[in-house]
């Protein structure tokens, strides 16, 4: 066994505590002291033998084929989002050190411009949730949206963020997913490291979160704020991948047509016009 975090382990103990027998077809009978399946089940379920599962867990074979991730992922009722982070778990690859220099991402010229144009709150997020461009109307919609904050940060350790969102414990669950899908297997880089160790520190709702090894890809869907000066505003939330730029989104707001949601959103508009935010336009380069 190296001196590599166990991270393909930690993901299968994680999940397997989250899968009641019920949910497989495994009739109850005494008293159990797992919340979840018995390793010795999952093995069952899998086709593997207990001994060769238990091996996994503790990360002494952290090798496995594709066949044997493919039925340990069926015993697991994982989605496919969570079989190709555990596929990725598995990929033998080097690993970047820790001592080595972060990666900078730095928005794409066009995509800057492009920000600039756009009538409706737009920023681009990185790969670690850091807002690294932003337009006026973002930041008209949300102070935290500003060239160098962190998402990620600003939804566990700040508590206007955290009154901004309606359904703030939802946001969480699907933050700390969508966190967990961009970055992959490359636990090891400077940026995540640091991240993951200051917001496991400073937040119990993180430390809850992160244990549970939940994966998935953000995507599209609906933002119900709490905003400060209008009230309520509840927008369409499209996040669009930038071509050639690593896991850059683009995010776009935008309300329906003709809504109140729409009038609220023009009166957030005009207070920008009012007092525009030059220092918040274009992109920057960001460690990540």
């Amino acid at each position: 066994m190296d001196d590599q975090p166990n991270a393909l382990g930690n993901f299968l103990r994680a999940r397997r505590d989250l899968i009641t027998p019920e949910k497989v077809g495994i009739a109850m009978s005494g008293t159990r002291r797992v919340p979840g399946l018995r390793r010795e089940e999952v093995a069952m379920l899998a086709g593997v033998s207990a001994q060769y599962y238990l091996r996994l867990e503790q990360g002494r074979d952290r090798r496995p084929s594709a066949q044997v991730l493919e039925s340990i992922a069926h015993a697991l009722l994982l989605d496919d989002e969570a079989r190709d982070y555990l596929a990725a778990l598995a990929t033998d690859r080097p690993r970047r050190r820790r001592s080595q220099s972060a990666v900078k991402e730095t928005v794409p010229s066009g995509t800057s411009k492009l920000l600039r144009t756009l009538g409706q709150p737009a920023f681009v997020e990185g790969r670690y949730m850091d807002v690294l461009a932003a337009n006026s109307l973002a930041v008209a919609f949300s102070p935290q949206l500003t060239v160098g904050a962190n998402r990620l940060r600003d939804l566990f350790l700040n508590p206007a963020e955290q009154a901004f969102f309606s359904d703030w414990e939802g946001a969480t669950r699907q933050f700390i997913a969508g966190f967990r899908n961009s970055v992959g297997a490359d636990i090891n880089d400077p940026r995540f490291i640091e991240l993951v160790g200051e917001l496991s520190l400073a937040s119990p709702r993180f430390r809850a979160l992160w244990a549970r090894q939940d994966v998935k890809k953000l995507q599209g869907g609906r933002m119900r704020s709490d905003h400060p000066q209008v009230g309520s505003l509840d927008l369409n939330h499209e996040k669009l991948a930038i071509p050639g730029a690593g896991n850059m989104m683009l995010v776009i707001l935008h309300p329906d047509p003709q809504s109140q949601d729409a009038e609220k959103l023009s009166l957030l508009a005009s207070a920008s016009l009012e007092s525009p935010h030059p220092e918040e336009l274009g992109a920057r380069s960001h460690e990540a």
